[in-house]
């Protein structure tokens, strides 16, 4: 897969206003490509009925249908609500090859995707930072 270009988002700020809007921790990841330890996360054992949202822009990004326990120590997901709510860009860092996920409305990094998913759900894993998200109780 190769690199694709940088996409103008919809939602727009300059990096002092996400810093403003953004607690220290989020800001880390969603703007910086940081993560959160495994296993430490809010949601990782959230089992609650509901929608995950993007912190910093309220994006509708995962349903909870879709979350399962992968044992990775982050949150995992089979799919998105809808293809558009994601964007998939290669990441190259830490002497890896990954495919990296961003927020499809505002570009935050919200985590990585794998090929090791279940099988009967398309076999991808959606790994996301629970620092990048916000839950929206049905």
């Amino acid at each position: 897969m190769k690199k694709k270009e940088q996409k103008n988002f919809e939602v727009q700020k300059s990096e002092s206003e996400w810093e403003e809007i953004l607690d220290p921790q989020s800001y880390h990841v969603l703007r910086k490509k940081g993560t959160e330890r495994p296993f430490t996360g809010q949601y990782y054992l959230n089992k609650e009925t509901g929608i995950y949202e993007c912190k910093a822009c309220g994006n509708e990004i995962f349903h909870s249908s879709d979350k399962y326990d992968s044992g990775c120590g982050w949150p995992s997901f089979t799919k998105p609500v809808k293809p558009e709510a994601i964007e998939v860009n290669m990441d190259y860092s830490h002497f890896m090859i990954r495919e990296e996920i961003l927020c499809g409305k505002c570009g935050g990094h919200l985590g990585h995707r794998f090929p090791d998913g279940p099988k009967d759900q398309g076999g991808i894993r959606y790994c996301i930072n629970s620092i990048s998200l916000d839950f929206k109780k049905e």
